[in-house]
């Protein structure tokens, strides 16, 4: 046979056909178990959805306990499981409900195509606080950036301590989980999220099916941005001795011969003590009041003095004798 009749292509919208009851008569041959334990704030919310949880379960022939006492639950399979594979999807749902995920969305893990990721987070950043701002930049501002995200990939995203829940197809797992770990690799989620926009508008373009998408994919350089340096401190030289203590009051009055002063002497000297200090408070209270009622200084107006110029007399009587003669010709025309 050649190579090209040994590959074979699947049709479009072909699915596989679903595994039912009937395609396994006989059951299981050996019991299967998983157990995983929850916090203690998920305790009611159990007790309250464990129904669900039993009724779900119960399609499979599967069953569940929930043990409040040692705060974990536990799936085994039974002789009349049919579906070999629902003991893996019972194991992932019991995790999902450790982690905060709701009953409606876990239950989805049942479905066909579905599956779950669990990203652990919390070891990829060693500093707390900036564990938290990549952790919120991937939640975003009212939880924009995750919605995004969940909209893009067609994956339910949870991000709960220090772990990500993704549920959803392999396809869309592969893309978050990808977004997420970028992001924890201080990556800005927009930027994955600008590229997957691109690949979903190129995914229509049935053209475009077998080429490289690389050309039209964005290309972001990192820029290193320089932090501001903190000062260092100076190391003090290393001296095996303790610092000397700090001297307390009754020291202090040994010293200055307080101590040894009879009672009335050493009241009669702390009273003057604090009439010095009255006298010293009471004359800067004289002193800023009495700023306030010294008048300020008026600025000194400099006097315009008029200066004379030496008139000459005849050369002021040739002008009137001129405007006389002119005054005259212009009556006499």
């Amino acid at each position: 046979m050649s190579k090209e009749s040994e590959t074979l292509e699947v049709p479009v919208g072909w699915k596989e056909p679903e595994f039912k009851p009937e395609d396994n008569k006989h059951g299981m041959l050996d019991e299967s178990s998983f157990a995983t334990l929850f916090p203690k704030y998920r305790e009611k919310y159990l007790q309250e959805c464990w129904t669900i949880v039993k009724n779900k379960l119960s399609e499979y022939k599967i069953e569940g306990i929930l043990d409040l006492i040692e705060g974990s639950m536990t799936v085994k399979t039974s002789r009349r499981t049919w579906d070999p594979y629902a003991i893996l999807n019972a194991r992932d749902l019991i995790k999902m409900l450790a982690r905060s995920v709701p009953i409606e969305q876990a239950v989805r893990i049942f479905e066909d195509n579905t599956f779950c990721d669990i990203i652990k987070i919390g070891s990829m950043v060693r500093n707390r606080e900036r564990f938290v701002k990549r952790r919120q930049r991937l939640v975003g501002p009212n939880g924009a950036t995750l919605k995004a995200l969940e909209l893009l990939t067609g994956c339910y995203i949870l991000v709960q301590g220090n772990t990500t829940t993704v549920l959803g197809s392999h396809a869309g797992l592969k893309e978050a989980r990808k977004v997420i770990l970028d992001t924890m690799k201080n990556i800005h989620p927009v930027y994955n999220i600008k590229s997957l926009m691109i690949k979903r508008e190129l995914s229509k373009d049935p053209n475009l099916k077998n080429e490289s998408w690389d050309r039209f994919l964005p290309k972001f350089k990192r820029k290193n941005v320089k932090q501001k340096r903190k000062p260092r401190k100076e190391k003090k030289p290393y001296t095996p001795f303790p610092p000397p203590q700090p001297e307390s009051k009754v020291d202090k009055e040994i010293a200055s011969g307080e101590y040894f002063l009879k009672e009335a002497e050493r009241k009669r000297k702390k009273d003057e003590e604090r009439k010095e200090k009255q006298g010293v408070a009471t004359s800067e209270r004289k002193q800023k009041r009495a700023r306030s009622l010294i008048p300020p200084q008026e600025k000194k107006v400099e006097e315009k003095t008029s200066v004379t110029k030496d008139v000459d007399v005849e050369i002021l009587k040739m002008k009137v004798k001129q405007s006389k003669l002119k005054t005259r010709k212009s009556q006499k025309s």
